[in-house]
């Protein structure tokens, strides 16, 4: 298999990319991998555009995702 690793500026590895041949080959290989891919619940998708439109309203209340996680991390 011909898979180019992708990685950060600090040399970490981020992602692969499968060739769309070798895709395809799993895809057959793997019968329930199409289930995975698209195995999102419905009421995770009502949540998520729920709080789409909740931001649209207010995009002020948003608040940054660095600085929450500080904040969880001196918490614990």
């Amino acid at each position: 298999m011909n898979l180019q690793y992708i990685s950060d500026g600090e040399g970490e590895t981020t992602g692969v990319f499968i060739p769309i041949k070798e895709w395809n080959k799993l895809r057959k290989k793997i019968t329930d991998i199409e289930l995975e891919l698209d195995d999102i619940p419905d009421w995770h998708e009502d949540v998520v555009r729920e709080r789409l439109v909740g931001y649209e309203k207010n995009p002020g209340s948003a608040l940054d995702f660095d600085d929450t996680l500080d904040e969880i991390e001196k918490l614990l």
